[in-house]
């Protein structure tokens, strides 16, 4: 197993264990990383090998769905 080196909170993840769910990294606990929706909601648990940063264009995605979001008055 390839060490990785634990993200800064707030980076965008893709969880491929689960389809390439997008996902803001908010901790590392154990040999867990959790991941929460970028646009609000319960955080899941991946382990690190499962994950990846995600690209420009995911970022730029999931930040508009962000933005969205927050017009609609949804808390985050």
């Amino acid at each position: 197993m390839i060490a990785r080196s634990v993200p800064e909170p707030g980076t965008i993840m893709v969880d491929t264990s689960q389809g390439d769910r997008v996902g803001e990294f908010r901790d590392a606990i154990g040999p867990y990383w959790f991941l929460r929706p970028v646009r609000g909601g319960t955080e899941w648990e991946v382990r690190p090998e499962d994950t990846r940063p995600a690209t420009p264009a995911e970022r730029l995605h999931a930040e508009t769905a962000r933005v969205n979001a927050r017009s609609r008055g949804a808390r985050l």
